[in-house]
This record gives C-alpha cells, structure tokens and sequence, in this order.
C-alpha cells in the first residue's frame, strides 16, 4: 500500500495520536496550543479524511465519539515527506544536506550518527 500524501494539520493530528495513542476527536482537537486550536469541527472533517486516506482508523465507539489511532507509524510518514521533499531536487541530497550545515541545524553528533548508520548498511550489503 502507497503512503498517504499528508498535509501540516493531518501531520500535526498524526502526531498527536503517535504521542498519545488512541483519542476522539475533541482529545486531539485539545492537543493543539489553545492560541492556534483549529475549531472541533476541522479536526474532525481532517480526521474522517486521514481515516479514508487510511493513515487512522477507528478503534472503537464510547457513546456519540469515536475514538481513532494510527494506522501509518511516525517513522513510514516522515520517510513518504523526506521522499517527497528529495524529489523536488531530482534525488539529490547535497542541496539539502548544504542547507542544513548552513543553518547549523546539522551537528557534528548528526553526521557522526549518520557515519555509523552507513558503515553498519555497507556491512550488510557486502555477501
């Protein structure tokens, strides 16, 4: 099954129900900063979308509310967004890699993680 294509308030309800397992809508809906809290009635709308896009599903009813949990883990939609954005550079990672040493959003501990991470691949690999 393809990844779902999800969009910054998808994403941001995705996280609220990775952080905090199985909620209703007006569980998730207050997760959000009371200051930028989308109105109940757009969490719910965007939650019957994420559960048609298959991404949540619906665990169980109490009274009037559903209650939902994820059905994509955080790992498999952030590597679909990572995916996505590396396709608007033809697959290159360089500009991206670039951007980050320039705003220091990449540390020396991130590229020596990274190091390992390649050594350990490259061990596999090898018959």
């Amino acid at each position: 099954m393809a990844l779902p294509k999800l969009t910054k308030l998808e994403m941001q309800i995705m996280e609220a129900l990775w952080s905090r397992g199985a909620c209703s809508v007006r569980e998730i809906q207050e997760t959000f900063p009371e200051k930028h809290r989308p109105a109940y009635t757009t969490v719910q709308t965007t939650v019957y979308r994420l559960e048609t896009k298959k991404a949540l599903r619906c665990v169980k009813r109490i009274s009037n509310a559903n209650i939902f949990e994820a059905a994509i883990t955080r790992d498999e939609a952030q590597g679909r967004l990572i995916d996505e954005l590396l396709g608007f550079f033809g697959g290159r990672t360089k500009p991206v890699m670039a951007h980050l040493i320039g705003t220091g959003k990449l540390t020396l501990e991130d590229v020596k993680e990274a190091e390992q991470a390649l050594r350990k691949l490259a061990r596999k690999e090898k018959p």
